[in-house]
């Protein structure tokens, strides 16, 4: 296994990507320590969450972190405001993802760590020119959650060049799948649309619909991850985690309501006043070259492993005694 043995720090651990990351990391021998504030993470969402180190506070305290990685071997630093609370208070969005991860920085700097992954989004790259977008194409920062991530993304180059700190970022496209739950308000649309849908609720599409995003299901972004962890070409780059395909709002949902059976209809509200990208698609050839990593999970088996996870959150949280959730759902869905 490629990190047994090894000692790590995941910030953001009990987040939707986090615990994804953290439980894989326990499957392969690794000894975890999370670090997380619970703002948006649930410690439920780690399966594995007795054989952890569990820490509940924040990257904006520095001596904590310090404290913490002083015995590690790699950080992954997950910890962030997400977009739709950055919008509402960019304060605080700075606060932690931008001041936040310069603490982690500095930190594993002072205590020599053997290399840190930061978690980066698309949303650094705005309205793109060109598709696919490329690594090294023109970055626009249209709103304060993308200006945090870019000068996080800042940082780490600069630790890099300056101090020679191992670095690796990684910019992720529209992540879903398991522990993206809809109990969090501040959750992807992939998980809105169950939701709804699953309610026999209407799905309110925002604009036309013809919106493009490139969907990435979480298990190919946590091994794209591990990856630029390990791989020793990645130190001091960014690489795109996407599917390079381009998939419209409007097929999502009906994708969606196709895998439920449900006979709801969607219906259009008006666009939303964030993330107002028309297009946007990754090209990810610089991480099959590089990381020598490419998604294994299409996005029609992605949706399914998503609603089968749903279905059996529903099934656990309801008042019907149900001796074995997972088979039941199979049974359901297949």
């Amino acid at each position: 296994m490629r990190f047994k043995g090894t000692r790590v720090l995941v910030t953001g651990g009990a987040g939707f990507v986090g615990s994804n990351l953290v439980n894989r990391l326990v499957e392969e021998g690794a000894q975890v320590t999370v670090l997380d504030d619970l703002f948006t993470g649930r410690k439920e969402s780690i399966t594995c969450l007795n054989d952890i180190e569990f820490i509940e506070g924040s990257i904006t305290d520095f001596d904590l972190l310090e404290k913490l990685m002083s015995n590690k071997d790699f950080v992954f630093n997950l910890a962030v405001r997400n977009i739709i609370v950055s919008v509402k208070s960019p304060r605080l969005d700075f606060k932690v993802n931008t001041e936040g991860t310069f603490n982690v920085l500095q930190a594993a700097k002072n205590v020599g760590i053997e290399r840190v992954i930061y978690t980066s989004s698309a949303s650094v790259y705005g309205n793109p020119r060109y598709l696919p977008i490329n690594e090294d194409d023109r970055l626009s920062t249209i709103n304060p959650y993308a200006a945090s991530k870019l000068c996080g993304e800042n940082y780490c180059n600069a630790f890099y060049e300056t101090y020679g700190l191992p670095v690796a970022i990684v910019r992720y496209s529209n992540v879903y799948g398991i522990n993206q739950t809809p109990l969090n308000p501040y959750c992807g649309v992939v998980s809105k649309f169950f939701d709804s849908i699953m309610k026999n609720d209407v799905p309110h599409i925002h604009g036309d619909g013809e919106q493009t995003r490139d969907f990435t299901f979480v298990d190919d972004a946590v091994e794209a991850t591990l990856l630029a962890a390990i791989t020793p070409r990645a130190e001091g780059d960014v690489f795109n985690v996407g599917t390079g395909k381009e998939t419209s709002v409007n097929e999502l949902v009906s994708r969606i309501i196709a895998i439920t059976g449900s006979n709801v209809k969607h219906n259009y509200i008006d666009r939303r006043d964030i993330d107002n990208i028309r297009r946007r698609v990754l090209n990810i050839e610089k991480s099959r070259r590089v990381l020598r990593w490419f998604p294994k999970t299409t996005l029609e088996a992605g949706l399914k492993k998503t609603y089968k996870w749903l279905l059996q959150q529903e099934l656990r949280n309801s008042d019907v005694m149900i001796k074995d959730p997972e088979k039941a759902v199979d049974a359901l869905v297949d």
